[in-house]
């Protein structure tokens, strides 16, 4: 069996396994376990990308440092569970449903040393630090014969039954969130190591064969995947590829690569003879290209070619081979490939005695008149003679490394999560609706590789929590570097300028036209005060220069005149802000906010802010103004606004928002104060009023709108 399937093996190309093991030897190997018939062919590129949970699925042994999809072999049902987010008063709540799973993934058939990147869905889990992209608790069995049974199996199925899986390396995981993957199960790939460096061809033979083969002079594979059921079903993908030969004397097996020095025979000297064969060079291959695992492409399919000119070549040979190389490493293996199928379309059949029968298939001639050296590929026993079929070699040695480009990666960046930057904001944001008061959270991480964190919530000084359910997408969140200049509300601020440094490289700020402002783009926090910015100057190192801004935004006008350098920046993009709904009556009290994403344990990042109600509060009257009447007294007025009427409604009156309209004025001097509750936005200081209080020297009227469920902050005017 051994004999004629490797041999016939070996006249493809030159030099493969089969052609070096004669008849004698193949014997030998028949009747050993080594070269067992029935072999299970050995994997094919592409195998190893498939995640397979298939009982009886084959498991491989790695070497070296190989990417595999592996096999499931134990998995729990998926966990479910549920949270609620708020959209806003007077909306109703969303209930998020997500999913977790644990299960096991074996990873080769002998032990390995580690595991560095795992890929779910071809996106990383599991960067080359070691940190993970999305939550769970992550367990490596390296395959030991005395491996434990891991605690979360032993727990499902009961320590009495539970698999230890000795002998297997398999990855464990335990409730993977599998919100990044559409609420299943992600197809897996992993980076494997399980030898340091690179392993021989021969070692992997000798490790395959369990003594019964050595390991000679044989190249070096960054990495290999041996599947079969036997040795030969094991490595026959190398010998396809890789120029090997296979010695026996009589007590073990040597692999090695052919060589040697030639013996010089000439059949005329032993009354024998010969017949050359040169096939044609139209039926010669004129490419031959080989398929690998390219490691500086993160392990996916590559291609190499090597060609011979003439345009009368049309054949092309194409080899697939499920090992890791370099690109200048299968370049060579193809460019040798190439030389060798050249110089065996070269055939010879000698005739000799018998004094010649300790040759062996294998063995390297030099045939007189001929050029080059020629090896034994057919060993043949006739009467008093023997015959032997040969194959020209090559005269390229298999080289080093060839000039080769492994093409343009394609994977993504290995980005860390690193830890969460928090905020929790009190503002006048949404659509005014509703009875309790809005909290916002922003996140973001310091690191580009951040994505979420869960979040939870008190309302009574961390006496109790309750889950709040996520972040939203990452806000652009940094640090103004200078204190923004006080301005006014009514006109574009073309005098002012704002330096700021974002938390990381990933976050970018765009300039945004007039008619954009106007229609909310790019609002942002600054210190307190609700800003938008038409420019936007890069500077370098996450800094923005911003220019051509409006100014106190959404009734925050009280807060630009008290601002200074480190205050926080936070662009409001209602895409990146949790909505969170604070208590009934819980205006005046504190939140607090914890944030737990994969970079923060143990701690979690922390938050608070003082509930003013900023989302229930009428904005502060406007225009006030105060016009004395003839008889000595005072007409006080203002414009209202409304929580609801952000926008100027040209020929319409903002709406109300309120149940009904009532405000708070408030008269003050020395020696006096005085307070009224109008319904209508004026009010009229008598000037009995004003001799009864002595309003005499210069006196302070605030006003203030009484909403519904809270009262605007003032609108102020001094009177001298």
């Amino acid at each position: 069996m051994a004999t004629l399937v490797l041999t016939v093996a070996g006249q493809v190309l030159g030099g493969p396994i089969g052609g070096s093991i004669g008849s004698i030897a193949g014997q030998y190997i028949d009747q050993t376990i080594i070269f067992a018939p029935k072999a299970r062919q050995g994997p094919r590129l592409g195998d190893l990308a498939v995640q397979t949970s298939s009982y009886g699925s084959a498991i491989p042994k790695l070497f070296g440092t190989m990417r595999v999809a592996g096999t499931v072999i134990w998995a729990t049902d998926l966990a479910e569970s549920r949270s609620t987010s708020s959209n806003g008063k007077g909306r109703p709540k969303t209930i998020n449903y997500s999913y977790s799973a644990s299960f096991a993934v074996a990873l080769s058939a002998r032990p390995i040393l580690g595991v560095a990147r795992i890929w779910a869905d071809g996106k990383l889990l599991r960067g080359a630090a070691g940190d993970f992209k999305s939550a769970c608790v992550f367990r490596l069995h390296p395959g030991d014969e005395d491996q434990v049974v891991d605690p979360l199996i032993a727990a499902a199925q009961g320590a009495g039954s539970a698999p230890a899986f000795r002998g297997v390396a398999y990855a464990l995981f335990e409730d993977l969130q599998l919100e990044d993957y559409g609420n299943r199960i992600p197809s897996l790939t992993f980076e494997v190591e399980a030898d340091a460096g690179g392993v021989a061809i021969g070692a992997i033979a000798g490790a395959l064969g369990g003594g019964a083969v050595a390991g000679g002079a044989t190249p070096a594979l960054l990495g290999y995947a041996a599947l079969g059921d036997s040795v030969r079903g094991a490595i026959e993908a190398l010998a396809d590829i890789v120029p090997l030969s296979l010695a026996d004397d009589g007590g073990i097996l040597t692999l090695a690569v052919p060589g040697g020095s030639a013996v010089a025979l000439d059949p005329a000297d032993e009354h024998g003879r010969r017949e050359i064969t040169r096939r044609g060079a139209g039926t010669m291959p004129s490419e031959v290209s080989i398929a690998y695992y390219e490691v500086e492409r993160d392990y996916q399919a590559g291609l190499q070619r090597a060609t011979q000119p003439g345009a009368s070549l049309v054949v092309a040979d194409r080899r697939a081979l499920p090992a890791a190389l370099s690109a200048g490493e299968a370049k060579a293996y193809a460019e040798y490939l190439l030389a060798a199928a050249w110089a065996a379309r070269v055939t010879a059949k000698i005739v000799l005695n018998w004094r010649w029968c300790p040759m062996r298939p294998g063995d390297l001639v030099a045939l007189a008149g001929e050029l080059g050296a020629w090896r034994i590929r057919r060993w043949t026993l006739g009467p008093m003679t023997i015959e032997l079929e040969l194959v020209r070699m090559t005269g390229n040695a298999l080289a080093d490394p060839a000039a080769a480009s492994p093409g343009a990666p394609v994977g993504q960046p290995d980005l860390l999560h690193g830890p969460t930057t928090l905020a929790l904001l009190d503002l006048p944001l949404g659509d005014g609706v509703g009875s309790g008061p809005l909290l916002f959270a922003a996140a973001a991480g310091i690191e580009e590789g951040w994505r979420r964190a869960t979040l939870s919530a008190s309302y009574d000084g961390g006496g109790s929590w309750q889950a709040a359910g996520a972040t939203a997408s990452p806000a652009m969140i940094g640090t103004a570097l200078g204190a923004l200049a006080p301005a006014g509300s009514a006109l574009f601020d073309d005098r002012s300028s704002l330096e700021v440094e974002l938390a990381n490289a990933a976050m970018w700020l765009e300039g945004r036209s007039d008619d954009a402002l106007i229609g909310g783009a790019n609002a942002a926090l600054v210190g307190r005060e609700i800003i938008q910015f038409g420019a936007a100057l890069p500077l370098g190192a996450n800094r923005f220069l911003l220019t051509r801004m409006l100014r106190g935004r959404r009734g925050t006008e009280w807060a630009a005149s008290v601002h200074e350098a480190g205050e926080p920046f936070i662009v409001l993009d209602p895409e990146c802000l949790a909505v969170l709904e604070a208590p009934a009556g819980s205006v005046g009290g504190e939140a607090s906010l914890l944030a737990t994403g994969i970079g923060d344990l143990p701690d979690a990042a922390a938050a608070s802010v003082t509930i003013e109600g900023a989302s229930l509060q009428p904005p502060s009257p406007v225009h006030l103004r105060a016009a004395e009447i003839p008889d000595g007294g005072l007409l006080i007025l203002w414009v209202r606004r409304s929580r609801q009427g952000w926008p100027w409604l040209s020929g319409s009156d903002t709406p109300l928002a309120e149940e009904v309209e009532r405000y708070r004025v408030e008269i003050s001097g020395e020696g006096f104060a005085r307070t009224a509750t109008p319904e209508a936005p004026f009010y009229l200081y008598t000037a009995e009023e004003r001799l009864a209080d002595g309003a005499a020297g210069p006196i302070q009227v605030s006003v203030f709108q009484i909403g519904t469920f809270a009262q605007s902050r003032p609108a102020q005017l001094i009177l001298s």
